[in-house]
Order: C-alpha cells, then sequence, then structure tokens
C-alpha cells in the first residue's frame, strides 16, 4: 500500500581523464539511492550503497575503459533492500568512457626560445588508474596511438594563429627571432566522432628580445619622454634660479656698510 517512490532525472556522465562521477536529481527525502553499473560483457556492479547523494563516483567499476555501461540509480528505503520485490529505478544513457571521457590539460613543464626555434617540452595528464606498482597511468598509455597533441601558437599581441601536431612530448617550431610568441597546447583523438579536442592548457608567453615599445606600447613611451623632458626642463630653471641668487647674495656681500 506504500506509494511508489520517485525516481531519479537529469542522469548525467561528467568524466575528465577517466576520472567520471555520475550525477543526477532529485535530493532524496525519506528514502536512499543506490547505484548499479551494468556492463556489456561485465557483471553488474553497485556503488553508492544507500546514499543520500546524488552523485557517485564510478571509476573504479569502469576499469574495462573500451567497455559501454549504463546505469541503474535504484530509489530504496533500507527496510526494501532485503526483500526480493524490484525497487522503482531509472536508467541513464549508455557511456563508453574510452570515446567519452574529455581530456585533460596538458602541462608544460619547460620551453625555450632561441633564435628562430621555439622548443616545448610538455607532460600527458594522469589518469586516476594504476601499474601494478602503484604509479598512475597517464591518458597516453590508455590511448596509445590514438593520441596526438595540437599546439597553438602566435606572435605577441597579434591574432594571428599558427598550429602543429605531435604524437611525442615536444614541440620544436620556427618562429621570428625578433618576437615574442604565445602558446597553448590540447590533447586531441582524431578518431573520435565527438570530444575529439581536450581541454586547453594555460596559455604562457617567450620574454626574449622584448624591448620597451613591444612591452609597453609607443605611447607610453611617449609619456615617459615627455616626463623627461620636463624634469630635465625644471632642473635646468632650478639650476639658473640658484646661480642668480648665488651671485646676487655675494654682490651684497661686497658692498661697504652705510656709516662706516
Amino acid at each position: 500500500g506504500n506509494p511508489e517512490l520517485p525516481t531519479a532525472v537529469n542522469i548525467t556522465w561528467s568524466s575528465i581523464n577517466f576520472k567520471t562521477i555520475l550525477q543526477w536529481q532529485p535530493k532524496p527525502s525519506g528514502y536512499f539511492y543506490t547505484v548499479e553499473i551494468h556492463g556489456q560483457t561485465s557483471d553488474t556492479q553497485k556503488k553508492c550503497i544507500l546514499t543520500a547523494e546524488t552523485e557517485c563516483d564510478v571509476t573504479d567499476v569502469l576499469r574495462n575503459v573500451k567497455e559501454t555501461y549504463t546505469a541503474h540509480i535504484l530509489s530504496v528505503t533500507s527496510s526494501r533492500m532485503d526483500n526480493f520485490e524490484e525497487p522503482p529505478f531509472a536508467v541513464s544513457e549508455k557511456f563508453t568512457p574510452y570515446s567519452q571521457t574529455v581530456l585533460g590539460k596538458p602541462e608544460v613543464q619547460n620551453y625555450t626560445q632561441k633564435g628562430s626555434k621555439l622548443n616545448i617540452v610538455f607532460q600527458d595528464p594522469l589518469t586516476p588508474y594504476t601499474f601494478p606498482n602503484g604509479s598512475f597511468q597517464s591518458i597516453r598509455d590508455i590511448f596509445q596511438h590514438d593520441l596526438e597533441y595540437k599546439l597553438y601558437y602566435w606572435k605577441d599581441q597579434s591574432s594571428g594563429k599558427k598550429d602543429a601536431t605531435t604524437k611525442s612530448h615536444t614541440f620544436e617550431v620556427s618562429v621570428d627571432s625578433t618576437k615574442n610568441y604565445c602558446f597553448y597546447i590540447q590533447g586531441i583523438i582524431p578518431s573520435r566522432r565527438e570530444n575529439r579536442n581536450g581541454q586547453e592548457s594555460m596559455v604562457l608567453c617567450t620574454s626574449v628580445g622584448r624591448g620597451i615599445l613591444d612591452e609597453y606600447g609607443a605611447e607610453v613611451f611617449i609619456i615617459i619622454a615627455v616626463i623627461a623632458i620636463a624634469v630635465i626642463t625644471l632642473a635646468i630653471v632650478l639650476s639658473v634660479i640658484l646661480c642668480k641668487r648665488k651671485k646676487a647674495k655675494a654682490a651684497r656681500e661686497k658692498e661697504p656698510l652705510n656709516g662706516v
């Protein structure tokens, strides 16, 4: 005779570098949620049993990253977990980590601009998954030859971008040795239909041969020049005034005293 429990709505998968969070609504009142992860070829696994939250970290049950999964979010009361009656549940859309997780930001370790060459060394984002020795796997360890990186670079204070691609951890591109350059990097999975481009790294800029005009612009340079001329002019005027006063004082001291 109990009314049917509400079921989850707005179920979404959020995954970056294979760390995957399942989210849904609404906040439960008087009942709980339990998440079941169903794979096409793997056994069903329960996560976040009797939770009052509306999200669940399911990363550790998605280790077969090329498997396609669905999530069943069960609405349950603690008393109903032990009986054989199937609780009401909602089903998520399908999710395949290998083709849907977002590539995170690569980390630039070092960059130099020497002459007409810009050299950049960067690091792959890490995943939550580990090797048997406990070290974390990178996205390259999982994607291997499917992964490449694209560099976007441009002259500082210019809007015209160039790009280059690599499958390694380095870039070397030809640049104008008299100009500074800004750049960013992002991972790419060309074989994907969606989510091909990863998150962009921080924008960094070189500072080789940067002059005052490049740094601040001609307007600021003109203002500085005007101020410098004004200071020099003021110094000359003050020097002239002080010199005249000194001569006048010396002349007064040489005059004979009245009445002597």
